[in-house]
C-alpha cells in the first residue's frame, strides 16, 4: 500500500507542476486528490504562506497561489529521497565538504539534504551512500550554491565496508 502524501507535499507538488494556480482551483485539486477537509487545506496554505514557501496574489479579480524561490527549493529537497528499489552497483558515493563556520545555515541545509537522500555520516564532514544523489538533489546543491563547498566521489572500494554494508542493509 502506498503511503498517502501530506497536504503540504501535495500542494507543493501541484504548484511545481502548474507554476501558478488559481487559489480556488488549487483547493479543489488538493481536496480531490487527498480527500481532505478544505479547512485542513486552508490551514496548510496559511502556514506555507507565512513561512514564505508560497505567495498569494491577485490578478484580474482572481486570487492565485504560486511557489516562491524558497518553495521551489523545498520541493527539490522533498524529492531527494533515494529510490530504495535500486540495485547496488558495488560503488560507494562519498560527499565531502568544508563549509566555513560563518555559513552554518548552509552546512545544516547540506546535512539535511544528505540525510534525506539516504546518506550516512562517516566522519564530521564526510557522508557516504551506496546510491548516487538523484537529479533533484544535484539541482538543489546548484541552486543553493552548495556546490562551491563540496566534492562528490564515486569509490570502487573502501578498506573495510562491513559496517557500511550492515548500515545500508546490502
Amino acid at each position: 500500500m502506498e503511503k498517502q502524501k501530506s497536504i503540504v507535499s501535495q500542494i507543493l507538488e501541484d504548484l511545481k507542476k502548474n507554476k501558478s494556480t488559481p487559489l480556488l482551483t488549487g483547493y479543489k485539486m488538493v481536496y480531490r486528490s487527498l480527500y481532505m477537509d478544505p479547512t485542513d487545506i486552508a490551514h496548510a496554505l496559511f502556514n506555507l504562506k507565512n513561512s514564505g514557501v508560497v505567495s498569494i496574489y491577485e490578478k484580474n479579480n482572481q486570487r492565485f497561489i504560486k511557489l516562491t524561490k524558497k518553495g521551489e527549493l523545498k520541493v527539490l529537497l522533498q524529492k531527494t529521497q533515494i529510490n530504495k528499489k535500486q540495485k547496488w552497483d558495488g560503488k560507494w558515493r562519498l560527499i565531502i565538504f568544508d563549509i566555513p563556520e560563518g555559513s552554518r545555515k548552509l552546512r545544516n541545509l547540506l546535512r539535511r539534504l544528505l540525510k534525506q537522500a539516504g546518506f550516512k555520516k562517516l566522519q564530521a564532514s564526510v557522508f557516504v551512500s551506496p546510491y548516487p544523489l538523484n537529479q533533484e538533489g544535484i539541482e538543489y546543491l546548484k541552486q543553493t550554491k552548495l556546490t562551491e563547498f563540496i566534492r562528490i566521489l564515486r569509490v570502487d572500494g573502501i578498506d573495510s565496508n562491513k559496517d557500511l554494508r550492515k548500515k545500508f542493509k546490502i
